[in-house]
């Protein structure tokens, strides 16, 4: 048998935490032993069938290279690149402005936004705020006056400012 060969990887790029489903398209590939991301091993992979596997990504940085190993030797390697996650995006507030003692339910729409640690009208914290997943986040208006910014900070880095006003 001869070493296992290496045609594809998509997508070629994920997050830094890893955790992102590889599709490793080849020759050679039904007696694979290991996925290695450099010298990490995938988190898991399956064989799908001798010329494709889904091996999970690793955390990682940087660009590594991606090989297969198998009773017959190592494959060719291909890039994969780690991206460092995007601090999360607001679209649009809804509505863009409430009463000034607050306690208006306030959607902020957006991406990025799953894993929300907290959500600001200028410095003052929402009075309570809930991820609807990684587009939406609704937050309880604190009392205030003028026009503020409203800004959602994650793991990721804090969202650009989007105009709210009290009325």
């Amino acid at each position: 048998m001869s070493s296992p060969i290496l045609l594809a990887i998509v997508p070629s790029q994920g997050p830094t935490t890893g955790g992102t489903p590889v599709l490793l398209l080849g020759t050679g590939l039904t007696e694979a032993t290991a996925v290695l991301f450099d010298s990490t091993p995938a988190t898991n992979f399956t064989v799908n069938f001798d010329g494709a596997i889904t091996a999970v990504a690793p955390p990682g940085t940087g660009t590594v290279q991606v090989t297969v190993v198998t009773g017959s030797g190592t494959s060719n390697s291909l890039s994969y690149a780690y991206q460092p996650p995007a601090p999360p995006v607001i679209l649009a507030l809804v509505p863009p402005v409430g009463p000034a003692t607050g306690g208006l339910p306030v959607l902020i729409v957006g991406h990025g936004l799953a894993d929300a640690t907290s959500v600001l009208f200028d410095s003052t914290p929402a009075a309570n705020f809930t991820s609807l997943g990684d587009g939406a986040v609704l937050a309880v208006a604190p009392p205030g006056t003028g026009t503020v910014q409203i800004t959602v900070t994650t793991a990721a880095g804090t969202s650009n400012g989007a105009s709210y006003t009290y009325l």
